[in-house]
């Protein structure tokens, strides 16, 4: 197999040649057919998640079919189209667990960071924690709904139902497949991009988005949540500002810039900021299980796999709109 590996946190990428592996008890191996190159992949390769010490494939966003089965996986089969997420395997015995909070996991796995991802032509995988995907859809379409997709549906949920003027800061990957569930479920969509970022405003409201300005603007209304994308700390007192007397402000990244120092009367009024983490296997089966029926359409950039470390260096840019895809 050939894959393009981290050896130590900002570094390029390396181009491997590995021993073809064989999936363990309760494992898979997939060939992969597409990759999605998501922003916590910069930061595994950026440093700023703690580095695991040992050499690792980024990726988690996987669609590719099952080539193999280790022992003991009844529920899949050979030649079947799965998807590989962010979670990769959980300890089932924490309190956490226990308690159907699998995404707080005391001892989890994740997928392109503690264990070897998709930026490779195969990965092995818990056959637990891979999402049967069907036959609908391009498989490069489909790899950024493994996380973009899927962080961006837990994220609407903590939003709450009754957030119906819903600002999405930072206008990427995540942000422009949950605009299009949100206006489909007939909420009004607000997009902030960096400012003077008109080419990304455009796009947003080219999906749908009643107003697209910079993040240094104040929306045409008060908003009832906001969810922030950007890794970018100083966005939480200016979405507070934003949003209404009871509002909610929601945290969507695994990592962010230090929030600074704001007035307690942003956050009073029962304001509130939550944070996301991770994803739960039911978030997976609930999104998928209906994003056919949701129409969404993904705006992705093929990358030959063997180009990652470009396609990193774009997204670090904002080169693009929407996802960056590789495809061995």
């Amino acid at each position: 197999m050939h894959a393009m590996r981290l050896n130590a946190p900002r570094t390029a990428l390396e181009w491997v040649d590995l021993p073809d592996r064989l999936p363990g008890p309760g494992e898979i191996r997939v060939t992969v057919s597409a990759c999605g190159v998501c922003r916590t992949d910069l930061h595994v390769v950026d440093g700023d998640l703690p580095f695991p010490g040992h050499p690792l494939i980024p990726g988690h966003e996987i669609v590719g079919r099952i080539d193999a089965l280790g022992a003991g996986v009844e529920d899949l089969r050979l030649g079947q189209r799965v998807g590989i997420p962010w979670l990769g395997h959980t300890c089932g015995t924490c309190p956490y667990c226990r308690a159907a909070r699998e995404n707080l996991c005391d001892r989890p796995l994740f997928t392109g960071y503690t264990r070897d991802g998709g930026y490779a032509t195969a990965a092995i995988a818990d056959a637990r924690y891979a999402f049967p995907l069907g036959e609908a859809g391009d498989d490069v379409a489909l790899a950024p709904l493994l996380c973009a997709g899927l962080i961006g549906w837990r994220a609407l949920a903590m939003a709450g139902d009754d957030a119906r003027a819903l600002g999405l800061y930072g206008f990427g990957a995540a942000a422009h497949i949950i605009a299009q569930v949100a206006i489909g479920q007939g909420r009004t969509v607000y997009g902030f991009t960096r400012p003077g970022d008109s080419a990304t405003q455009d796009f947003a409201r080219e999906l749908g988005a009643r107003w697209a300005g910079g993040s240094d603007q104040a929306p045409p209304e008060a908003l009832d949540a906001a969810i922030i994308f950007a890794p970018d700390g100083a966005l939480v007192p200016a979405a507070l500002a934003a949003v209404r007397k009871g509002g909610r402000v929601v945290c969507a990244g695994i990592h962010m810039s230090d929030i600074p120092g704001f007035p307690y009367a942003l956050l009073w009024e029962e304001r509130q900021v939550l944070s996301v983490a991770n994803l739960t296997r039911q978030d997976g089966i609930d999104f998928l299980s209906r994003a056919p029926g949701m129409q969404i359409r993904t705006r992705t950039t093929r990358y030959a796999l063997r180009d990652a470390n470009r396609a990193l260096a774009d997204l670090r840019a904002g080169r693009f709109e929407g996802a960056a895809v590789l495809v061995p």
